[in-house]
């Protein structure tokens, strides 16, 4: 009987076991995770193999992207002396041709009465050659016609007389060079309206033509646009323009065109100066001051008063007043095509004993040539 018991035991504990070894392996089966999905659908794309950067040193800045350097602007090459004359011998016969016409009609009568010379008269007067000038050209006319006598060459006469008045023989260059190896130094005033800034341009195109160098100083800084102006020009021939702040003392401004004129070796040094109403007297003693301060470096060798060929009488005036405080050395009359009357050339020669040496006749860069008075008389008589 416990042989039964035993074996029954036995029997029972396998049972166990192989029940528990068949409950193991299904609890195994479940864990098996699933196979994954297909994962290539063709609509995301492989990325991109990562390429391999260079090492970057510790506490070196970033790296920049250099930007690409202006281009250099097209410098303008200015026109020559010779061909300026040939367009102002042309531009003058066009705008002052009447005067000289209206003489010689009136020089070509048969007889010559008191009612005549009147009319000559009246004709210089309007053309404003001044009371002076017209009554020394009546006067001489008058001699020659009567002690040559006959038949005379009217035209010949009349040029021969108003040369003589226009002074042939009067110095007319510019004094642009220094000595000793200094720049020479122009200093350029005038009341603003006159054409000022864009003359010192202009003339600054005319000393490039020549293969001088040049510096400008803009020394007009009361007026924000006459600096940028002159700015302008300089960039359009590769001329240095020495400029300070708005209200900057242009005494500074002009000291510091100079020192640059001299410490870059400049052939000549152009300054600009502020042109605000004449009869101011602080405001001409400020010129006054520019041109002491530029002094304490290098003698100026030029002051060119810059005058509106259309003003008349009014010119005349700011002459006088600007000669009294700086010495003006030479008169530049601008405008003076058009309705500008040519006898202003001989007045203000003769109001300030100073040669006319510059005269504009238009509004284009390079409408600036040096004044010759053969083509002007030839000009007025057409």
């Amino acid at each position: 009987m416990d042989s039964v018991a035993v074996l029954i035991l036995v029997i029972a504990l396998v049972a166990v076991a192989l029940v528990a070894s068949v409950a193991g392996l299904l609890v195994s089966r479940r864990r098996k995770p699933a196979p994954l999905p297909e994962s290539r659908t063709g609509v995301i794309t492989r990325p991109p193999e990562e390429v391999e950067q260079p090492p970057v040193e510790a506490g070196a800045p970033p790296a920049t992207v250099e930007p690409a350097a202006p281009e250099a602007p097209v410098l303008e090459r200015p026109e020559g002396t010779a061909s300026r004359l040939v367009r102002l011998r042309q531009r003058l016969a066009g705008s002052q041709g009447a005067l000289g016409r209206g003489l010689l009609a009136l020089l070509s009568r048969d007889r010559l009465d008191e009612d005549t010379w009147e009319s000559i008269e009246d004709t210089l007067l309007t053309a404003d050659v001044g009371v002076a000038p017209t009554q020394e050209l009546v006067e001489r006319l008058r001699t020659r016609l009567r002690v040559e006598g006959g038949p005379v060459d009217a035209r010949a006469v009349l040029r021969e007389e108003l040369l003589t008045l226009v002074g042939p023989d009067m110095d007319r260059r510019l004094q642009v060079s220094g000595s000793d190896g200094h720049p020479g130094v122009v200093l350029v005033v005038g009341v603003n309206g006159s054409g000022k800034t864009t003359t010192v341009g202009k003339i600054s195109r005319i000393l490039v033509a020549e293969d001088r160098s040049v510096v400008l100083g803009a020394a007009d800084t009361f007026r924000a646009a006459a600096v940028e102006q002159l700015a302008t020009w300089g960039e359009r021939v590769g001329v240095d323009v020495v400029r300070g702040p708005e209200g900057t003392d242009p005494a500074s401004v002009a000291f510091e065109a100079v020192k640059e004129g001299i410490d870059t070796g400049a052939d000549t040094v152009i300054v600009d100066t502020a042109g605000r109403l004449q009869n101011k007297a602080g405001l001409m003693d400020e010129l006054g001051k520019v041109k002491r301060v530029i002094e304490k470096q290098v003698p100026v060798t030029e002051v060119l008063l810059v005058l509106d060929a259309t003003t008349g009488q009014n010119g005349l005036i700011q002459a006088r007043v600007f000669s009294e405080v700086v010495n003006v050395t030479g008169i530049v009359l601008t405008k003076l095509d058009g309705s500008a009357k040519g006898g202003i050339v001989v007045q203000v020669q003769r109001e300030l004993g100073v040669p006319v040496k510059l005269v504009g006749l238009g509004e284009g860069a390079d409408d600036l040539a040096p004044f010759d008075a053969g083509a002007f008389v030839d000009a007025l008589l057409g």
